[in-house]
């Protein structure tokens, strides 16, 4: 199971009626390392005028490893992520997660990033596994 939903904000999904900071606060609290991963990237992003900032830093183990999987796997989590932060999200292997501006998503660094070449520019042996 990806988030822990409690029967309050569950019923509330079945009536339609749930907030993005209801869901996002579901979200932060389900996946904390993800959580904090992503917003130590997007801390880092918020103190330079750089289009990104990313992380290149493995995770611990599996459990964080499946958290930062699961919260860039889903388009729900990662466009409730995306919108809090105010950022565009990209992500490659197993632990590269990069903030973007939004005005930076049609920027060379971004196209760059997200291209075959970029993904493919971004693994060793070390990664294959990840």
């Amino acid at each position: 199971m990806s988030l822990d939903v409690s029967p309050d904000l569950l019923e509330k999904a079945e009536r339609g009626e749930v907030t993005d900071a209801e869901f996002v606060e579901c979200v932060r609290t389900s996946l904390p390392y993800a959580w904090e991963t992503i917003s130590r990237v997007v801390g880092e992003l918020g103190t330079t005028e750089a289009p990104f900032a990313d992380n290149v830093t493995p995770p611990p183990d599996e459990t964080s490893r499946g958290q930062l999987l699961r919260a860039l796997a889903s388009d729900a989590i990662r466009g409730g992520i995306e919108r809090h932060f105010g950022v565009k999200l990209a992500f490659q292997n197993c632990h590269r997660i990069a903030a973007f501006r939004p005005a930076a998503v049609d920027s060379v660094q971004y196209r760059k990033f997200i291209s075959p070449t970029g993904q493919l520019r971004n693994q060793s042996p070390e990664l294959r596994d990840c």
